[in-house]
This record gives structure tokens, C-alpha cells and sequence, in this order.
């Protein structure tokens, strides 16, 4: 299938992804998402979108909206990605995205939206704000992804049945309209995607959940100390070579994320042999952690003070992604047929 910007003389294969702004970037992120970026950006033409409407339906009120974009674009910047090599931008800045939602949701139906565990789980936890465009979640999110003909899609696995559903509304309209858009695929490096543990070894870091067992990259370095400190250990292993509990291993991997292979074979072999004394082990974790993060968090901070760079780069970021967002759009209505004049 021919691509929109192959087209325009352009053969690279298209990636697009996006970010809530809602709470604090934090390790998981990184490691998780953020550092796949950066590298997909020097081999494939890349849009990375702050889903800032996205956000409205979880967290109506937008008086820290602007904030919290500011700061998630200036902690991306200052992960490595770069807005001379992709286009960063904001969802709302992008006009053509409300006309193609509106086309899609005529091909999404109430019975399968509603079986989506993102929606039944936000029901759930928010069961006075059960929106309609909660429900339709998807299909904004699949408009994101098709706006740009994007042929690859890092997700994590709780995005997973969202990108099947935006494949089932490229199915549907390919059959109706004629053959427009390409199947969006996950797309990882083929690596396994990782997932950071919390410090209190009861789940993954989070954004809004569970914030002293997360480290985020906006902490300061006392605050990172003290994070990893009180970080769920024992008194130790009894025997050699023993299996480490659930929450020692979280702690070695996340020991593996930022410390030096000597570092992490000097404390294999200590809690091989019995002898590690876990106090010391979390001390240099923490200290590796705040060598790590507070580059970022310093780099971040410095973007934020520097609000005409921000407006710039949401600014051409926008400008690179309306360019690709209509000539998807003027496509899209000569396909369905609503080109009148």
C-alpha cells in the first residue's frame, strides 16, 4: 500500500506516539517508553504528540493544563528527543484531528467501546464521569495514529487493545472507502518492553499512584535518596545462591537501569555468598540514581525557564504535523466522497 508522505518523496517509515500531561514523568518512562524515542528518531520520520485532549477526559479541569505540558515537553526534550529531528507537538494543536475522530466513530460501535478494560476500569474508579468521550477513547486515539499514515506505534502492553481496535477502524474504512491506510503494528526495537518496578515491589511506577515508591525525573537528589532508602528489603538470604524475593529483584533491576556491571556483580556475588548487607546496596543505588536522573531534571528545568524556546517548538511541531495531517484529510474526503467542488 502506497504511503501519504512516500508520495511526497519521502520513504520512511512512520512512527507516532504520545503522552498524556498528567502528573510527573517518571523512571518507568524513561526506560519504558522515552529512551525508544529517541532512538526511533534517527531512523524513522517520527511524530510525538502531548495528548493534552486526551487528558480532559480523565481530569476535566484545565487550570494546570499548561503547566503540565510545558513540563512534559521539557522533560522529553530533555531525554534526548529533538525537535529538529521529529515533530514534537501538542493534540489540540492539530485541527484535523476532531474531523477524521468524527469519521471513524461512525465506523466504531457503543457494544465494543465498551468492552475495553481502559474504559471499564476508569468507569469504575470515576463512575460520576463516565463521558462520551471516555467511551470513544479509542477512536480519538486511532485518529492520532491515522492522521499520519503511521505504520509503527510504541505501546505498552495496556495499550495494546487500544492499537487492535485502531487496526479493526483502518479495516472498516479500507473496506468502505477504498485502501488509505496503512496497518499500524507495535513497534519496540523487537526488544521486550521493560517495565520498572516500584521501589515497594507492589507494582510498576506511576504517574499519580503510589508517588514515594516512584522516582520521578523532576526529584530532587535528597528526595531520590530517600526514596530508594525505604525501599522494601530483608534481613537477607540464609543460604547460598538462594531465589531472590519479588521486591530484591526489583531492586537489582533496577540496579541493572543505571549502575555499572561491577557494581551490580559485586552485589550478585554478595547475596550469593550471605554477605550483602542491603542499607549499603541501597545507598549506591540511590547515589546512581541521582547521577541518572539530575542531569535530566537539571536540563529540564533550565527548557521550562525558557518560555519563547517552548512556544517555538510547539510551534513548528505543529506546523510539521498539520502538514502530514492534511494531506491525510484531503485524501480521506476524496475517498469518502465529500469533495463537493
Amino acid at each position: 500500500m502506497t504511503n501519504t508522505h512516500e508520495l511526497n518523496g519521502n520513504s520512511k517509515k512512520i512512527v507516532m506516539s504520545g503522552i498524556r500531561p498528567t502528573g510527573f514523568l517518571h523512571l518507568g518512562n524513561y526506560f519504558g517508553a522515552i529512551r525508544n524515542y529517541v532512538r526511533l528518531q534517527d531512523e524513522f520520520e517520527c511524530y510525538f504528540m502531548v495528548a493534552d485532549l486526551h487528558s480532559l477526559t480523565t481530569h476535566p479541569d484545565t487550570k494546570g493544563l499548561r503547566a503540565n505540558v510545558h513540563r512534559v515537553l521539557a522533560e522529553n526534550i530533555a531525554c534526548g528527543l529533538d525537535p529538529e529531528k521529529s515533530a514534537i507537538y501538542c493534540q489540540s494543536h492539530i485541527y484535523q484531528t476532531g474531523e477524521l475522530y468524527l469519521y471513524l466513530n461512525m465506523l466504531a460501535y457503543k457494544g465494543e467501546l465498551e468492552k475495553t478494560v481502559t474504559f471499564k476500569e476508569k468507569a469504575r474508579m470515576s463512575p460520576d464521569n463516565v463521558n462520551a468521550g471516555l467511551l470513544t477513547y479509542p477512536v480519538l486515539q486511532a485518529a492520532d495514529i491515522l492522521l499520519h499514515r503511521a505504520t509503527y506505534i510504541p505501546v505498552g502492553k495496556d495499550q495494546e487493545q487500544h492499537l487492535e481496535m485502531a487496526r479493526t477502524y483502518v479495516n472498516r474504512f479500507n473496506h468502505r472507502y477504498g485502501n488509505i491506510f496503512p496497518e499500524p503494528q507495535a513497534f519496540n526495537f523487537s526488544e521486550q518492553l521493560i517495565k520498572v518496578p516500584s521501589l515497594d515491589g507492589t507494582g510498576k511506577m506511576s504517574k499519580s499512584e503510589n508517588q514515594m515508591a516512584t522516582l520521578y525525573l523532576a526529584d530532587d537528589d535528597e528526595t531520590i535518596m530517600k526514596k530508594v532508602m525505604k525501599a522494601k528489603t530483608d534481613s537477607g538470604p540464609s543460604e547460598g545462591n538462594a531465589q531472590k524475593p519479588d521486591y530484591i529483584q526489583n531492586l537489582f533491576g533496577l540496579m541493572h537501569l543505571v549502575s555499572g556491571e561491577q557494581t551490580v556483580s559485586h552485589f550478585e556475588t554478595a547475596f550469593d555468598n550471605c554477605t550483602i548487607r542491603y542499607g549499603d546496596m541501597k545507598k549506591q543505588l540511590g547515589e546512581d540514581m541521582i547521577k541518572f536522573i539530575s542531569p535530566i531534571r537539571q536540563r529540564a528545568t533550565d527548557i521550562l525557564l525558557d518560555e519563547k524556546y517552548l512556544q517555538n517548538v510547539m510551534v513548528a511541531g505543529a506546523a510539521k504535523a498539520s502538514k502530514s495531517a492534511q494531506q491525510t484529510m484531503e485524501i480521506v474526503r476524496i475517498a469518502m466522497g465529500l469533495n463537493y467542488f
